[in-house]
């Protein structure tokens, strides 16, 4: 194996180390946030809900579902797929499964906001409570983000004047 073969291995490695420590992160609180969603439909108070509040609940519970499932997907591509030479691809889905999943936790989590709003506040001020929770969500782990990529010079393959780059 030449010494540049032996780097990029190094770097994929590494890369796919560091997206399962940011994974991690995100699981746990994604995984609270579920069990606190499904625990709500339990309640005397759920009964009494009106169309409005069950219809916030049920689509704001399957986000949160969709972000288990994309954030918890890179690791059984990587065993399914371990020792197959197929890091880089892991890398590369496993990538894409973790900004999806974190889009989807950034729906959930605005919608589990415009919910306790809604029991605490009411009205319009509980919608501009879930507006400002999609900005906020939206701003600081997207718009931001993809404003500072767009500003180092690298294409969305990663490739910076010719060379290949994955982290």
């Amino acid at each position: 194996m030449s010494q540049a073969e032996e780097s990029h291995q190094r770097r994929l490695a590494r890369n796919l180390n560091e997206l399962l420590q940011e994974l991690r992160v995100a699981q746990a609180g994604v995984q609270i946030l579920f069990g606190f969603l499904l625990s709500i439909a339990f309640t005397d108070r759920y009964a009494s809900a009106d169309r409005y509040i069950r219809v916030t609940h049920l689509i704001t519970v399957l986000f949160a579902a969709g972000a288990v499932a994309l954030l918890t997907a890179p690791a059984p591509w990587h065993r399914l797929l371990f020792r197959r030479g197929r890091r880089e691809d892991i890398v590369e889905v496993a990538n894409r499964f973790a900004i999806g999943g974190l889009a989807c936790l950034a729906v959930a989590m605005t919608g589990t906001i415009l919910l306790l709003a809604e029991v605490v506040v009411g009205g319009w001020l509980a919608i501009a409570f879930g507006v400002l929770a999609a900005v906020v969500f939206g701003g600081l782990w997207f718009a931001w983000p993809w404003r500072e990529r767009r500003r180092d010079g690298i294409d969305s393959a990663g490739d910076e004047e010719g060379g290949d780059r994955l982290d």
